[in-house]
């Protein structure tokens, strides 16, 4: 990645992409050209340096919705068996490098994936739901102070957000903020 097609990369505006459970959803860019490339450099061909510029990306928009740094950064969670065939989560690489620019806490213990899901890019909306029912699990001694900022790298119908959102309010948790990096849909 470098500087010039860093700067080609164009942040949507500041505004609600959509509301999930009464949580707001934020999206970054859209999937397309050099951000398109990034992400699938970073989660498919093997270049965890690019977790920075994918950080820096979501973190400068960020910056523009809020001053607020009270909150505790939650990667979306792979199933192990997927992340050690990857050799590294991809969102746990831009929620440390996202911690690190912002000064939020970086907290990717919290959730966890207990089922193997299906990769999502093929599926509809319902089947997205379907695959992703249950698929979730807190471990709500992993809490920390602040706010929950869950991060993900695309948001197409928003079936990941929702199904994580769902569990963190069936163990009493409230405050969320999802952000991902990118929608697949312009403004």
């Amino acid at each position: 990645m470098c500087s010039s097609c860093y700067d080609e990369m164009e942040h949507l505006s500041c505004q609600t992409n959509r509301i999930i459970d009464g949580k707001k959803v934020f999206c970054a860019g859209v999937y397309q050209k050099n951000l398109q490339k990034l992400i699938r450099g970073l989660k498919y061909h093997n270049q965890p340096d690019l977790a920075y510029y994918l950080a820096k990306f979501m973190a400068e928009y960020f910056e523009k919705i809020t001053e607020d740094r009270d909150f505790q950064i939650i990667p979306v969670p792979i199933f192990e068996k997927r992340k050690k065939r990857r050799k590294y989560n991809h969102m746990e690489l831009v929620g440390e490098e996202l911690a690190r620019l912002t000064g939020m806490k970086y907290n990717p213990e919290l959730i966890k994936r207990i089922k193997d899901t299906k990769p999502q890019y093929n599926l509809k909306k319902p089947q997205r739901a379907e695959n992703l029912k249950d698929a979730f699990e807190v471990d709500t001694t992993k809490l920390q102070e602040g706010k929950l900022l869950i991060i993900d790298d695309i948001c197409t119908t928003g079936s990941t957000f929702e199904e994580m959102i769902k569990e963190f309010q069936k163990n009493g948790i409230e405050d969320i903020i999802c952000l991902a990096a990118t929608t697949p849909f312009g403004e």
